[in-house]
């Protein structure tokens, strides 16, 4: 193994143009795919906030809180989790060992299943669970009859993120890319015809496999790689989340949780943007490391780093000048509007900061799942 990762097999003597050009090339045709399935699977979610925003403050307040809070916990601990499926994934495709990446994938559907499972009582029992958390009466009542109808993506969550990491890793996750793209236009123009008062009338790699009893062996490694890569993409979802949970401690707790949920969201839609970075260079590194290349595996983190700090400049920047614009986009109240307007600052610089945690975290995923 240690005669594979030190193989003289580099890139030393190439132009540094040209290796920047080549690397950046491969990497932004994992990325890409990548960042429309997870920023248009994201997007539904901002639809659906947009539409609330147009409907009542109550309304906005409520989804807000149960998808800033409750989403975005699962959301996190289920995309960490499939961050494993990722790293060993890209790792066997590029060691050819192709037969073990359907045997990954299937050991990631048992364990996130198990633990979308686990996870189910916070969907049933929203309503009671946040008001021990003190927030107001009407909005967990609200949030807690919104939360039933959240159930069935727990489960796509499982299903949809693995497959993502499992296509991603063999650089075939276009196909992901175009159905949920597709379920974002069908969302978006549901918004835009109420919005506009129009009404109408009316080939992936054979490695995949049936289940198979090895699906079932020697699943403590991904297990413990699944939890140990979940615990710091949570935290990186959880703190935001409390944040509006303290919102609604507030005393117009109705605007405070509306103005921090819609920042969470603009947040957020800069947040999968990272992450894809960071499955792409999960999937570059590994693939290298898989081939024994480990020079060529370092080049691809300072490539990927460069262009996701450069990303999130961009965003910066964005955030700063067309603060009101954003606001005004997602709420028709004047009051919510210029909460999150006063935010802008803190939500621009939130997202510079954001934009280099994805790229040191697929490092270590990688690493990670070496050592293990």
């Amino acid at each position: 193994m240690e005669e594979r990762l030190v193989s003289p097999e580099e890139l030393s003597s190439d132009d540094l143009k040209k290796r920047v050009w080549k690397e950046s090339t491969e990497f932004w045709g994992i990325a890409f795919p990548g960042i429309v399935a997870r920023l248009t699977s994201f997007g539904m979610i901002v639809v659906t906030q947009l539409f609330m925003g147009h409907v009542s403050e109550l309304d906005l307040a409520s989804f807000g809180l149960q998808q800033s809070i409750l989403i975005r916990f699962v959301n996190g601990i289920l995309i960490g989790m499939s961050s494993a499926t990722e790293t060993l994934c890209g790792q066997a495709y590029g060691a050819g060992q192709y037969h073990m990446m359907g045997i990954y994938l299937q050991r990631s559907w048992i364990i996130d299943g198990v633990a979308a499972t686990i996870l189910l009582p916070l969907f049933i029992f929203t309503e009671p669970i946040l008001k021990l958390l003190r927030q107001e009466d009407d909005i967990a009542k609200e949030a807690g009859k919104m939360s039933l109808w959240f159930i069935p993506i727990l489960y796509y969550y499982v299903f949809s993120l693995t497959i993502q990491m499992f296509l991603q890793a063999q650089r075939k996750n276009m196909i992901v890319g175009l159905f949920t793209a597709s379920s974002f236009v069908v969302h978006l123009g549901c918004w835009l015809l109420k919005s506009l008062s129009i009404s109408l009338e009316g080939g992936v790699l054979s490695h995949g496999k049936a289940f198979t009893k090895a699906a079932f062996a020697d699943m403590l490694p991904l297990l413990k790689l699944s939890l140990s890569s979940g615990v710091m993409i949570c935290l990186e979802f959880w703190y935001t989340s409390i944040l509006v949970l303290l919102a609604g401690c507030m005393k117009n707790a109705t605007v405070a949780i509306s103005a921090f949920s819609i920042c969470i969201n603009i947040y957020g839609c800069d947040f999968m943007i990272c992450l894809g970075f960071l499955g792409a260079s999960s999937v570059r590194v590994s693939n290298e490391l898989g081939k024994g290349n480990a020079k060529a595996a370092r080049f691809s983190i300072k490539v990927a780093l460069v262009t996701s700090v450069i990303i999130g400049i961009l965003f910066c920047v964005l955030c700063l000048v067309f603060s009101d614009e954003i606001s005004t986009l997602f709420t028709s109240s004047a009051q919510i509007a210029e909460s999150v307007s006063n935010l802008h600052v803190l939500l621009a610089f939130s997202v510079l900061l954001n934009s280099v945690y994805p790229v040191l975290s697929g490092k270590y995923f990688i690493l990670n799942s070496i050592h293990k």
